[in-house]
């Protein structure tokens, strides 16, 4: 039997599947391991009662059950990753409360199998307090109205316009669970930005999803000023998504041996992460040795998708091709994930070694553009970030800038990235410098920047309207919308550090910034 964590191994039981049904019971198993074939059911004991294999019947993904004693000897089932193999048996129910299941069966490429599990019986009783769901479509309008009613009912809310859909619900699948309405948010324009990209060329009109008073129009400010002093350079300069599995030894010299046989089958692992997601890439894996664990970083390229989920299905295939192939190595332990690639966090490791896109907008601020559009002056600004610097460093923060989370959010929502990267994304390293003629030469990096142009919540029809008023929907556009959300993001710190430097910042926002109904 080639190796599988015993951990990993009970996984492939699909917790909460054991039911009693019209001529028994039934449970399910789900491939997270590999492709694979089922050969043989050994065995399958219920409570310590041996299940006769005359009373099994087998089905894949909802088809259609085969008896068990009907499979030809030497035929075997295909169980692709991601299958579900349910096995129904003709018995008597099984009562309410916890039940242990004994199951050993043969695979390939693994050999004989064994695992045992306890597992509750699932009643299908809904708990009244539960959210309105259903099985069947999740996303139909009658589904959607039941639970509109049901938190009408439950909240005393009205939902008078979260209720109030513009387009059709079904297009929603895979982007939300419990559909119940839409979350409104205001929508302005601030522009044009003009960019001299690699792919970004031109003037854009950028939307900004935001309930920040005085935003839209810092940002407005902002690319006035960049438009008059030429315009934003832009470049991406990296770009890499990573899963940072961990693997586990019984001690750091085997944790070392093993590092080393990763380096030297690096071609195979390749193949294997493109072999189960054609449009992954791995670039390279790293690794960090801490006490008798291995920490890797796999590094992909994803295309124009932000790629979390395909990184992760392209390394949990390599891994499993891993613990096969490195069996000699008696791995105690394995985690897709440990932590290391901080995913949704700000990280150190993150500005250094980047994640998603790294881009970097640069500008010269001409001295007298800057004076005449927010009345600052540039040595004000430059010293001020000196300043500022220090400030970062003692506060220990991820972006030595101003604000560079305001445009990546309020463009994220505008256009259906994941909001929650914003985390990492909104690291930055801001670099400002005086030129002769008294000048602002100013750069923003984003070493963590995630986005993407096809996938997610791109498709959606506000979000996918917002990524064409910049010519950024759809395939090939990723690389030129990372472009220019730097070149926001480098408008926002213009602006904000010469409100800051001219002491327009207070006023500003008690001006523009303030929704209060009940002031004069």
């Amino acid at each position: 039997m080639r190796f599988i964590p015993r951990a990993l191994l009970k996984k492939t039981y699909n917790r909460g599947s054991l039911k009693n049904d019209d001529r028994g019971v039934r449970f399910s198993l789900k491939n997270r391991l590999a492709p694979a074939a089922l050969v043989a059911i050994d065995r399958i004991v219920i409570d310590g009662e041996t299940i006769d294999a005359s009373t099994v019947r087998v089905s894949l993904d909802g088809g259609d059950p085969i008896p068990l004693n009907d499979l030809a000897v030497g035929s075997t089932v295909d169980f692709p990753l991601g299958a579900l193999l349910t096995l129904s048996i003709d018995r008597s129910a099984l009562d309410e409360g916890e039940h242990e299941i004994v199951l050993e069966f043969t695979a390939q490429p693994f050999g004989s199998l064994a695992f045992d599990v306890r597992d509750s019986l699932a009643t299908g009783r809904r708990d009244p307090d539960a959210v309105p769901r259903s099985a069947d479509d999740d996303h139909a309008v009658g589904i959607i109205e039941q639970r509109q009613r049901f938190v009408r009912e439950r909240t005393g809310s009205s939902l008078e316009h979260a209720a109030k859909l513009s387009f059709d619900p079904e297009i929603t699948k895979g982007n939300i669970e419990h559909l119940t309405g839409v979350a409104q948010v205001p929508l302005g324009i601030a522009g044009p930005l003009h960019v001299h990209g690699e792919h970004a060329k031109g003037a854009f009109y950028v939307p900004l999803a935001t309930t920040e008073g005085t935003l839209v129009a810092s940002y407005n400010r902002g690319m006035k000023v960049i438009a008059a002093s030429g315009g934003v350079k832009c470049a991406v300069v990296g770009d890499n998504m990573q899963r940072a599995p961990v693997f586990e030894f019984d001690d750091a010299a085997t944790a070392r041996h093993f590092a080393d046989w990763l380096v030297e089958h690096m071609d195979a692992i390749r193949r294997v992460c493109t072999e189960s997601d054609p449009f992954v890439t791995l670039k390279h894996v790293d690794y960090y040795l801490a006490a008798r664990f291995v920490f890797t970083r796999f590094n992909f390229t994803t295309g124009d998708a932000a790629g979390m989920n395909m990184v992760g299905k392209a390394t949990f295939a390599a891994c499993n091709w891993i613990l096969r192939q490195a069996s000699d190595f008696g791995v105690r332990n394995f985690f897709l994930e440990s932590n290391f690639a901080t995913d949704k966090k700000a990280s150190q490791i993150n500005s250094m070694r980047t994640r998603g896109k790294r881009v970097v907008a640069e500008c010269t601020v001409k001295r007298d553009v800057l004076r005449d559009v927010m009345d600052a002056d540039t040595e004000q600004l430059a010293h001020h970030a000196r300043v500022a610097n220090v400030g970062s460093m003692l506060s220990g923060a991820n972006n030595n800038g101003c604000h560079a989370a305001n445009a990546i959010t309020a463009m994220f929502i505008a256009t259906g990235q994941d909001v929650a990267n914003v985390a990492e994304a909104s690291a930055g390293i801001l670099y400002t410098e005086l030129t002769p003629e008294k000048d602002l030469y100013i750069s923003i990096t984003l070493p963590s920047l995630i986005v993407a142009t096809v996938g997610g919540g791109t498709g959606l029809p506000t979000q996918r309207e917002c990524l064409a008023m910049m010519g950024c929907d759809g395939a090939g556009k990723v690389m030129k919308l990372a472009e220019i959300v730097a070149g926001t993001v480098l408008a926002g710190e213009i602006s904000l550090a010469a409100a800051i430097s001219s002491l327009d910042w207070v006023s500003s926002h008690d001006r523009y910034g303030r929704n209060d109904p009940t002031r004069e």
